[in-house]
């Protein structure tokens, strides 16, 4: 088995020896084996969605892949994998959540450049323009399934939309970031952000860390991971973490 060092980041593009009678190895394992050398990593895991996926594609790419992986403070997870030949880029998407506006940018990972971006209104203003207002709005029946879908509705919908009009499709997204204030990224992740304004003004979480974007309802590559940026406390959130 050998490696190409022609991409890194996200990216990495590996050429697998095929199996054979005296090589059985399985296709995981084979591709792990080859990921664990070329990053000096002592784990690996495979995203289950990707997992499916990877017999088919190691041989009709005829074992040259490109494998899309993300970091955590401990291990790799393998999220997607593609032909090495493959003219389609593997994308990522920027995410700066607002209260008013939101910001979306495609990325090539490979590349390392922003492709294009759009921006909306946050449909969330529908209920109040400002976070006091959609906490309140939350602690009623319903009112936090309502906000969350709302933004995670409208997501989707310039996703889709932005990845059309370039030619792409969303299934094309492999990793996603996003960034915004404490309350935004409660109501985002759909978790209750009404102790953030009463004393001693806590958050669920701090450090939301890489979740899996289809359990959020986001409609990217099923494998795709989101990293939503850490806030600090209940009113120093994630978009003054990332400007910083």
């Amino acid at each position: 088995m050998s490696e190409r060092n022609t991409s890194n980041g996200w990216v990495r593009e590996i050429r697998l020896t095929a199996p054979s009678l005296k090589d059985n190895t399985a296709d995981a394992d084979r591709i792990i084996g080859t990921l664990k050398k070329y990053l000096d990593a002592k784990a690996i895991d495979i995203d289950l969605y990707a997992l499916k996926v990877l017999p088919g594609m190691l041989r009709k790419s005829d074992y040259n892949v490109r494998c899309v992986l993300f970091k955590d403070q401990k291990k790799w997870t393998l999220t997607g994998i593609t032909p090495c030949d493959d003219t389609v880029p593997v994308l990522g998407l920027a995410v700066d959540l607002g209260t008013t506006r939101v910001v979306i940018r495609l990325v090539d990972l490979q590349a390392k450049k922003i492709l294009t971006e759009s921006d909306f209104y946050n449909p969330q203003i529908s209920i109040g323009p400002d976070i006091l207002t959609r906490i309140h709005f939350a602690s009623h029946h319903k009112g936090l399934e309502k906000l969350n879908g709302l933004i995670i509705d409208e997501l989707n919908c310039n996703i889709s939309d932005l990845c059309n009009t370039n030619g792409y499709t969303s299934n094309d997204i492999f990793l996603m970031s996003l960034a915004g204030n404490t309350t935004m990224t409660h109501l985002f992740m759909g978790l209750d952000p009404r102790w953030i304004i009463k004393e001693p003004y806590i958050p669920v979480i701090n450090r939301p860390g890489n979740v899996k974007a289809s359990e959020l309802g986001i409609r990217i590559n099923p494998g795709a991971r989101v990293l939503i940026f850490p806030n600090i406390g209940s009113y120093f959130g994630g978009d003054l973490v990332a400007g910083i």
